[in-house]
């Protein structure tokens, strides 16, 4: 094979390598502002989950006066409502026997001005002592719309659907989505 052109096939293979090697990148924000709401929204959200599995926690804080929140087909609208459903939800779940964490994997958000949507999957982990290996307990998917008032995001429209590990109370109104 002539030199010239064991050199541009030389130069094709490293070319794909380079390129199969790169990293797939997601949208960026097109803003420094986008940015920091994208980081303001996530910390909302990490905070947010925190707060399951222990005491109430004000959860209704986290909604506009009219926001929206679907569980699985429970629906509650508005902070007084929310924090009824939650309160609904705890007494209709085992609680924790040890140790309860919530991961939010797959986290897609996306920015517009003052609106924004988070897409994310959940998924519950929990281990009886610091010494037991940790079981998952349940999994599932959530669709938020968010909307800034003043410097803080809020949840106007979020739905939560299980995909395992669904309790008994929603049984009735689950709706695969």
């Amino acid at each position: 094979m002539p030199i010239r052109r064991t050199f541009v096939l030389l130069a094709a293979v490293g070319a794909t390598w380079i390129a199969a090697a790169a990293p797939v990148r997601a949208a960026s924000p097109r803003t420094l502002q986008a940015l920091l709401d994208r980081a303001q929204i996530e910390d909302m959200l990490v905070n947010y989950y925190a707060n399951l599995g222990g005491a109430d926690q004000g959860f209704g804080q986290y909604y506009t006066e009219d926001g929206v929140l679907d569980v699985n087909g429970l629906v509650a609208q508005g902070g007084k409502e929310v924090e009824d459903l939650y309160r609904r939800i705890a007494q209709g779940t085992p609680r924790p026997r040890g140790k309860f964490n919530m991961l939010l994997t797959n986290l897609v958000i996306g920015v517009d001005g003052e609106k924004a949507t988070a897409d994310m999957i959940w998924t519950g982990v929990e281990a009886d002592t610091p010494k037991d290996r940790p079981h998952f307990v349940e999994q599932g998917r959530e669709h938020d719309e968010l909307v800034k008032q003043g410097d803080r995001w809020y949840f106007k429209h979020r739905v939560i659907t299980s995909d395992a590990g669904l309790q008994k109370m929603f049984e009735k109104t689950y709706k695969k989505r």
